[in-house]
C-alpha cells in the first residue's frame, strides 16, 4: 500500500469472504504497552471476541481510555501491572488515549474477516494461505480521515493464486496533528 508512490506501513486490511459459512478468524489474546511516553504497539489489530491487556512499562503513571462506539472503556490511573485484559466484542476502530499525557494515541482495529493484518514499513502484507473465492477487502489507516475504510473493494481468488495488493488510487490522509474522527464521540 502507498500514498503518491510512497510506502504506507501501518496500513490494516482485512479479507472476508463473502461465503457466510466460512468461519471468521479466532479471537486471539493482544497487547499494547505503554513504553517512552508512547503506546506500542500504535495500532494492533484483533479478531472480535479477542482481549487486549495494556501493562505500563513506563516509570510515570498511564489512564488509557477510550470513547469510541466499537469499545468503550476507561483503566484509572496506574502502572506497572496492568488491569484485567478488556475484551473487544464489537468490530469498528477505538481509538486509544491517555488523560495524563495527551500526545500518547494508538488504535485497536477490531475486524470481523478470515484474515487481517497490517503492512509493514514497505507497505507489504502478507498473509496464510487463502481459500479461493469471493472476498470483500478493506484497507484503512490511522491517518485515515474518517474511522471507516478508506477502500472497500471485491476481489475474486483462484486456487493458488498469490494475492498482491496495491494502492490504485490515492489515498488522502489527515494530518498527524488533527484528531482522529472518532477522538470525543460520547
Amino acid at each position: 500500500m502507498g500514498v503518491d508512490g510512497r510506502a504506507l506501513g501501518g496500513t490494516v486490511l482485512t479479507l472476508r469472504s463473502v461465503d457466510a459459512a466460512r468461519p471468521m478468524a479466532t479471537p486471539v489474546s493482544g497487547k499494547i504497552d505503554q513504553v517512552r511516553m508512547q503506546f506500542s504497539p500504535h495500532v494492533l489489530v484483533v479478531p472480535v471476541g479477542s482481549q487486549v491487556t495494556f501493562p505500563n512499562s513506563d516509570t510515570v503513571s498511564h489512564q488509557v481510555y477510550s470513547f469510541s462506539p466499537a469499545k468503550r472503556f476507561e483503566l484509572k490511573l496506574y502502572r506497572g501491572k496492568p488491569p484485567e485484559p478488556q475484551l473487544f466484542d464489537r468490530a469498528g476502530v477505538v481509538t486509544l488515549g491517555c488523560n495524563i499525557h495527551d500526545q500518547m494515541r494508538a488504535y485497536i482495529y477490531v475486524v470481523e474477516a478470515q484474515h487481517y493484518g497490517r503492512t509493514d514499513a514497505e507497505g507489504r502484507w502478507t498473509t496464510s494461505q487463502v481459500d479461493p473465492g469471493e472476498y470483500a477487502v478493506t484497507v484503512w489507516h490511522p491517518l485515515s480521515p474518517q474511522q471507516r475504510p478508506v477502500i472497500e473493494q471485491r476481489i475474486s481468488i483462484g486456487s493458488g493464486a498469490k494475492l498482491t495488493l496495491r494502492a490504485a488510487a490515492a489515498i488522502k490522509l489527515r494530518g498527524t496533528a488533527q484528531v482522529p474522527a472518532n477522538w470525543d464521540a460520547y
